[in-house]
């Protein structure tokens, strides 16, 4: 049964699985990046525009850390071509913090996801114009590590999510997906251990695509879905992942097509895709229940953006 903190509890009491969660950065067409966020309820309702904190950029990454906070890293703003590797932390009531001084590679179209309980990792992306497979391992105090060499094929524009552990607090991670040197749109896969370990490839299952969202959900499970690849340039298909890291086939899409967009775990069991690029230009999302399912499109206030990242807070 799951332990519930109030959400302004400290990380060392913090306990269970995180219930509110933000979606935060992002883009809207090609010249306005925003440092606006939007936070999401336990029960997946999403608010309105938040003041923006930090400098504006897209195609970063962020995940949940410490068990109850959220850290967004890297990205691209609009300088240079390589990326930053600034951070930005939340507290658990949702508060985004002022740039902390990047640690280890700037670079782009990462993901980054939480594993060993309380702490998080960033891996892949690109070094404009070449992609890599580096990894950063984040503390459970929101410390980044230098750069660990990276493990399994070079690849952008993938997803990642925990899965695993007990009483909705995730302990092992995958990542999965995304644009590769080798292959183009990929389907493999590489899981992180409970010591932020990443294994070598996993034979691919599903469509390969790039641009998509991941999260956990069901307590010890996770999701990717939507995207772009394979056979459209916008997708809503998903892909679930089991208790012990195993991709399934391809699901039935549900909502509008679309890609370069976030998923984030809430409400201790459950996730939500947000908006991102679609053709009809609203700014809608999907709740995905505590046993996978993935609902119908929802109407959501805020400022609608894609390349943006979210994350789970608040237990």
């Amino acid at each position: 049964m799951f332990t519930i903190k109030p959400i302004n509890s400290s990380a060392a009491s913090a306990t269970g699985p995180t219930q509110r969660g933000i979606f935060a950065y992002g883009n809207l067409g090609s010249s306005t990046y925003f440092n606006m966020s939007n936070l999401i309820s336990d029960s997946g309702v999403v608010s309105t525009d938040v003041t923006g904190v930090g400098t504006g950029r897209i195609t970063l990454a962020a995940a949940s850390y410490g068990v109850d906070k959220a850290i967004f890293g890297y990205g691209f703003n609009n300088t240079g071509s390589a990326g930053v590797s600034m951070t930005n932390l939340v507290s658990n009531s949702g508060v985004v913090s002022s740039d902390v001084t990047g640690v280890g590679t700037a670079r782009r179209f990462l993901a980054a996801a939480s594993y060993g309980g309380d702490k998080a990792i960033f891996g892949y992306g690109v070094v404009y114009p070449n992609n890599v497979s580096l990894t950063n391992l984040v503390s459970n105090s929101g410390v980044v590590a230098t750069d660990t060499s990276g493990v399994g094929r070079i690849r952008q524009g993938l997803a990642a999510a925990g899965y695993g552990g007990s009483d909705g607090v995730t302990d092992k991670a995958i990542f999965a997906f995304g644009l590769s040197t080798a292959v183009g749109y990929d389907n493999i896969s590489n899981l992180v251990s409970t010591s932020g370990v990443v294994a070598s490839d996993t034979t691919g299952v599903g469509t390969g695509r790039n641009s998509l969202g991941a999260a956990s959900y069901g307590g010890d499970k996770a999701i990717f879905g939507y995207g772009a690849g394979g056979p459209s340039p916008r997708l809503n298909m998903t892909n679930k992942v089991s208790n012990s890291g195993v991709v399934a086939s391809d699901t039935s899409g549900v909502g509008t097509v679309r890609r370069e967009l976030s998923c984030v775990a809430f409400g201790g069991d459950k996730a939500i895709f947000g908006s991102g690029l679609n053709l009809s230009g609203g700014h809608m999302t999907n709740l995905v229940s505590n046993s996978g399912v993935v609902a119908s499109d929802v109407t959501n206030v805020g400022t609608g953006r894609h390349n943006y990242a979210g994350a789970g807070f608040s237990t």
